[in-house]
């Protein structure tokens, strides 16, 4: 699919962001006062931030508050909840932290709960999408939440947490990428069942269905070469974990954490582009831009 940065940053810093309202909730660091100011700054600029990000691929954002009313049946409209509601709870608790130099123990496990919750949301929007083998699966899920909770862990400055969450998270990234490069092939979905026509016999594209590109091509339809990939995946798994769990394992100090951190972010962020620009659509099938066996 086409990797829009919009989706792109939102993914990233939203995930990041909540993973560090997570840790908040559970009391590390257990600050308090202008040290929580700070802390709690840094995860709502990321956790909204990437939420405002998200508006930016809506075709009318204008519309975007439409949203909260289909929490029945739509994953985003559940995410948009949880995210107002986890902000407002931990908003709260921040200010007990903040102002009065008390944790709310019951408030912040809660807020902490409502932030994974959140996140799993956000996975849901794409895990949902059967026309997308490579997101269809249990693995996708588990992805964000393990990106989320150790991004946040190293933004918390938790280094005995961080090490084994960066080192799983790197390890469910390889098992993606390992796994979900044949999920197309295994859907058993092909020219002949994107056209309809399997029943008549062997079926082949003879002509291109359109002259000039339309929505779906330039949405649904997009290829990596397979060296630029494997650049990327290199690039994503190194800095994304590699070098934060070498970092992280120097003696402590502000400038590597900080270095590990840009890093992390990094690697994330090349690790989110190739999420969205590897996922096969079943459309493609249709425009004869996939092979599927």
């Amino acid at each position: 699919m086409h990797p829009a940065p919009s989706v792109i940053i939102f993914t990233t810093l939203s995930g990041l962001g909540f993973g560090l309202i997570f840790w908040m909730g559970l009391g590390y660091p257990g600050v308090t006062g202008l040290t929580a100011f700070i802390f709690f700054t840094l995860a709502y600029l990321l956790a909204v931030g990437g939420l405002i990000a998200s508006t930016f691929h809506l075709g009318h954002p204008e519309r975007a508050l439409k949203a909260f009313t289909q929490w029945r049946t739509s994953w985003l409209s559940r995410e948009g909840w949880l995210s107002v509601i986890t902000l407002i709870l931990m908003a709260v608790y921040g200010a007990g932290l903040v102002f009065l130099a008390t944790r709310w123990n019951w408030l912040g496990y809660i807020g902490a709960a409502l932030s994974l919750a959140t996140v799993y949301a956000t996975s849901m929007i794409y895990c949902q999408l059967k026309t997308v083998p490579r997101w269809n699966h249990w693995s996708t899920p588990l992805m964000f939440l393990t990106f989320s909770v150790a991004g946040g862990a190293l933004l918390a400055g938790q280094p005995r947490f961080a090490l084994p969450l960066l080192a799983m998270a790197g390890l469910v990234q390889v098992y993606v990428w390992i796994d979900g490069d044949g999920r197309l092939n295994r859907s058993g979905h092909t020219i002949a069942t994107a056209t309809g026509l399997g029943r008549i016999g062997k079926v082949r594209a003879f002509e291109p269905p359109h002259t000039g590109t339309n929505y779906l091509m330039k949405e649904m339809v997009h290829v990596v070469g397979r060296r630029h990939a494997s650049r990327l995946r290199a690039i994503a798994l190194l800095a994304g974990f590699g070098a934060p769990i070498v970092l992280l394992t120097l003696p402590f100090g502000h400038i590597w954490a900080a270095v590990a951190i840009l890093s992390h972010l990094i690697g994330v962020f090349a690790s989110r582009w190739l999420f969205f620009a590897e996922a096969e659509h079943v459309v493609g099938l249709y425009y004869g831009k996939r092979r599927a066996a």
